[in-house]
């Protein structure tokens, strides 16, 4: 997993490599981006929530839809998570934080694998019910697919002011 702002347009803007990792950690939910096929038209964007272990990126579906026929034509995906905003109307502006990752997604078949994704996602979404919430996962893990996404590069922007301090 590469960090690399290279790309970035507004060079003045970029987040250090903490606080991106930070976002990536803590972020509410995120936009999964697909790619089209020929039978599915242009691309494909889904807000999903995640979990993130320092590493891979992890979602939760059913075992069929949409994703996973994406997913089987084209495995390179995006994920873009939004952090705080605040609008500004009399400057005709936005100040925000935000994260992209590209890499490789797939569908983890592995039982254990899918067990430790789902404990990733309790622990993030209900810590307070972590307990019921893996004997939750436990009973839904033969009707959950569970998608890793193996971040390749990531990068990340804020335009900050007052209202929106640094992280």
């Amino acid at each position: 997993m590469k960090y690399d702002n290279t790309d970035v347009r507004r060079q003045d803007r970029l987040l250090d490599e903490k606080d991106a990792v930070e976002l990536l950690k803590c972020g509410e939910y995120g936009f999964l981006s697909l790619s089209g096929s020929e039978d599915c038209g242009g691309g494909y964007g889904i807000p999903v929530s995640y979990a993130f272990d320092g590493d891979d990126l992890w979602f939760h579906c059913a075992p069929e839809g949409e994703k996973l026929r994406r997913i089987a034509h084209c495995d390179r995906a995006s994920f873009c998570v939004v952090g705080r905003t605040h609008v500004l109307p009399d400057k005709f502006s936005t100040l925000y934080e935000s994260v992209i990752a590209f890499g490789r997604i797939e569908m983890v078949d592995d039982t254990d694998v899918k067990r430790r994704a789902l404990a990733l996602l309790v622990r993030k979404y209900a810590p307070e019910y972590v307990e019921k919430g893996e004997k939750y996962a436990e009973h839904s893990l033969p009707r959950t697919a569970i998608l890793r996404l193996r971040i390749e590069t990531f990068s990340g922007k804020a335009k900050r002011g007052t209202v929106l301090p640094a992280l």
